[in-house]
């Protein structure tokens, strides 16, 4: 009898927890996921505080983060159908970044988005060398 009551009342609880986002941290949790996918047309402007001058600007379909320790700003753009940029600012007190997104963007306020890439599962092996290499003994080669 107890189990019939505790699981509707964990039903509700987890349901009554997930109604309490906003549709703004939806939205732009959406539109950093649309930027990612480089979907979304941005400026991109390192600044330098001390002298007033743009360091580097970057404009295109491109998506930002910072490294683990946040000491550098990473941008990296789409330039064709399978080329890519990537610039990189190491941060300091006098340097700074800003991103203006260009376009709005057409994203939901209630439905997260998730991309699912089968594709990425399986790993893109390079193989680097040569065959003779694999066959020769390199003890006799250098007697």
């Amino acid at each position: 009898m107890k189990k019939l009551i505790i699981i509707p009342a964990i039903c509700v609880t987890l349901m009554a927890g997930s109604c309490d986002e906003d549709d703004a941290k939806i939205a732009a949790r959406n539109v950093s996921k649309a930027a990612d996918n480089f979907e979304i047309n941005r400026r991109v402007v390192f600044y330098n505080g001390i002298t007033d001058s743009y360091i580097l600007t970057v404009e295109g379909m491109c998506s930002m983060d910072l490294n683990g320790a946040g000491t550098a700003f990473n941008v990296i753009c789409k330039t064709g159908p399978s080329e890519y940029k990537r610039h990189t600012l190491v941060l300091s007190d006098n340097t700074s970044a800003f991103v203006e997104q260009l376009a709005p963007a057409t994203v939901s306020a209630y439905h997260y988005r998730v991309t699912f890439k089968p594709q990425s599962i399986i790993p893109d092996v390079d193989f680097r060398g040569d065959a003779g290499e694999l066959t020769s003994n390199m003890s006799e080669a250098m007697q």
